[in-house]
């Protein structure tokens, strides 16, 4: 099931109000990926809060987000690397308990600065209602091998807190097929997260029949994962236009949504089938027999 809400999600994330929606069971997954406060030409949103302010938006859509949750439930907070000090203590302010900072290293190039070193990525703060998260999934995955490495890996290895394999949704040629646009070619959001980036968060921090919560979905991305994966999905969006794009991509997918494609890369995963939540058993088969059909 997947509920696209349109509205406030301050309104909307308390327990009465998703009865309301018909939504019993509790939220297990929130990605909280909220507008930066940067400025951005949003039409629904103020983008140029006082910074007071804003913190303070942010602090309690976490604590609304934490009442909706039982306890081991996750939240995964992304936000731009100056944020950092911002987002953890908003996170400790409003209940939550910190379990990583997880470096999300873009692939493009670097945005420069005159009297720093230049940016490169992105922090997704990983913290759980309580001191154990109820479910984690030690994935395991196998990037390209680093020109120092003489020897091949048997089984990858485990997921890290530095996220280097992931491509960012950029504006030009490697967005490719996946970022939505419009009719005149100009992406159809102003930020969209890629789907392989909300995969590896669903499926370490969730089994399938559990919820998954963004309280501002944007483009959908998190509910179209959630969505193949086998979980609950609830979305909440303030933007009528942006609720009808998500309603759509729901309904007719897109090839360029399918996260089959990105099924080989967790294939060293103990129990991948059970928390994929879809029949892979044949994947690791199928992969070596199209090795051996390329040999």
């Amino acid at each position: 099931m997947v509920d696209v809400i349109c509205g406030n999600c301050a309104k909307w994330l308390s327990r009465d109000a998703l009865r309301e929606r018909g939504i019993e069971k509790p939220v297990d997954l929130t990605f909280l990926d909220p507008p930066f406060n940067q400025g951005k030409a949003y039409a629904a949103h103020d983008d140029s809060l006082p910074e007071d302010e804003y913190w303070a938006w942010m602090t309690d859509v976490a604590a609304r987000a934490l009442g909706v949750s039982p306890d081991g439930a996750a939240i995964y907070f992304m936000q731009r690397e100056k944020n950092t000090e911002q987002v953890l203590r908003c996170l400790r302010e409003s209940g939550w308990t910190f379990q990583n900072l997880i470096i999300w290293k873009k692939q493009t190039s670097a945005v420069p600065g005159r009297y720093r070193f230049g940016k490169q990525f992105q922090v997704i703060v990983f913290a759980t209602k309580g001191n154990r998260p109820r479910v984690f999934h030690r994935l395991r995955i196998d990037p390209p091998l680093p020109s120092n490495y003489k020897y091949e890996r048997k089984n990858g290895l485990y997921v890290t807190d530095v996220w280097d394999d992931i491509r960012e949704l950029t504006s030009g040629y490697f967005a490719g097929d996946e970022a939505i646009r419009d009719e005149n070619d100009q992406r159809a959001h102003e930020q969209q997260s890629p789907l392989a980036l909300l995969l590896r968060i669903v499926l370490s921090s969730t089994n399938p029949g559990d919820v998954v919560l963004d309280p501002f979905a944007g483009s959908g991305t998190t509910l179209a994962v959630a969505d193949q994966l086998n979980r609950n999905g609830i979305g909440i969006e303030i933007d009528e236009r942006n609720v009808a794009l998500i309603e759509q991509r729901l309904k007719a997918r897109r090839s360029a949504d399918d996260v089959m494609r990105f099924a080989e890369d967790y294939v060293h995963t103990e129990g991948l089938d059970a928390i994929w939540g879809a029949p892979l058993r044949n994947l690791q088969e199928r992969l070596d027999f199209g090795s051996d059909a390329r040999t």
